[in-house]
C-alpha cells in the first residue's frame, strides 16, 4: 500500500523527512509548476528553477549561444528583462531552449525538496501523466505532495491539484494509505470535480490574474491532463521530461 502525505505550504517541508526513500510532487497551480509544464510540452530543453531573479542571471551568463531564456516573477509582477511565466506567451519562444526560471513560490519549494529520492513538478495539466510515472517506477517510496503556497499561506488552487493527483492515483486502482490532509484534499477536489475554473478564479492569485487580464491563462491551466510530460528533477539543478529522457537514453 503506498503511503500519501500532503504538506499545505512549501514552509511545512523538513528536509531530513525528505530525505531516503520519499517521492515529492510539487504543486503550484498559479503558475510555476504548470508553467513547467507547458514549457516542456512546447518543446523546452530544460527547466533550471532558481532561487531569486540574480541567481537566474547568473546561471544564463554560463550559458552560450543565447540558449537559454530567463522567466520569473515576484508577487506576481514580471522581473525586469525576464518573460513573463505566463504559459500562453511563451509558446513561440521556448523550444530547445534552456529555461530558467525564478518565482515567488514554486521554484523555491522545488528547490527546498532536493533531499528527496525523487522530484517532481506536477499540475492540473500533467496530473495523469506525472502519476502513471509514478505508479511504472514506483519503489515503495512514500509520496509526499507538497503545495506550494504563498509566503507561508495556504492555497485553496494548489490544495485543489493535489486532490486532482489523489484522484488520478486512486483512479490507476493504487491502494493508497493517507493522512488526513491528503484525503481532505482527495475529497474537496471530488466535491468540486466540474468547477476547476472557478475555484482558480476565485483564489487570491487567480483573482490578481483576472484584474490583471490574464482569464485565458487561467483557463488554459485549468485544463485537466492534456500534456503527457512528466517533470523530474535531475541531480537536484535541472528539471526536464523524464520521458523524453528515457526515450533518447536507447
Amino acid at each position: 500500500m503506498t503511503k500519501i502525505h500532503l504538506l499545505m505550504k512549501k514552509e511545512e517541508m523538513n528536509q531530513q523527512k525528505l530525505s531516503g526513500n520519499k517521492t515529492v510532487v510539487v504543486f503550484d497551480i498559479l503558475l510555476a509548476t504548470s508553467t513547467i509544464t507547458a514549457t516542456l510540452e512546447f518543446g523546452a530543453k530544460e527547466v533550471i528553477p532558481v532561487l531569486n531573479g540574480k541567481e537566474a542571471v547568473e546561471i544564463s551568463e554560463g550559458i552560450k549561444n543565447n540558449e537559454a531564456i530567463l522567466i520569473g516573477e515576484y508577487n506576481g509582477a514580471t522581473l525586469d528583462g525576464f518573460h513573463s511565466p505566463n504559459p500562453l506567451a511563451l509558446r513561440s519562444v521556448v523550444n530547445k531552449k534552456t529555461i530558467i526560471l525564478s518565482t515567488t513560490n514554486g521554484t523555491i519549494a522545488l528547490k527546498n525538496a532536493q533531499a528527496a529520492k525523487k522530484v517532481y513538478a506536477a499540475s492540473i495539466l500533467n496530473s495523469k501523466s506525472v502519476v502513471n510515472h509514478i505508479r511504472q517506477t514506483y519503489d515503495d517510496e512514500t509520496i509526499i505532495l507538497v503545495c506550494a503556497g504563498s509566503f507561508g499561506h495556504f492555497n485553496i488552487e494548489d490544495f485543489y491539484g493535489a486532490g486532482y493527483f489523489i484522484d488520478c492515483l486512486l483512479s490507476e486502482s493504487i491502494q493508497l494509505e493517507m493522512t488526513d490532509s491528503s484525503l481532505a484534499a482527495l475529497h474537496f477536489y471530488r466535491s468540486f470535480k466540474e468547477k476547476e475554473i472557478e475555484i482558480l478564479a476565485e483564489s487570491r492569485v487567480g483573482k490578481m490574474m483576472v484584474n490583471y487580464g490574464f482569464e485565458a491563462e487561467l483557463h488554459f491551466v485549468s485544463q485537466k491532463s492534456i500534456f503527457n510530460v512528466v517533470p523530474m528533477m535531475e541531480n537536484g539543478k535541472r528539471i526536464v521530461d523524464v520521458k523524453l529522457s528515457e526515450k533518447t537514453a536507447f
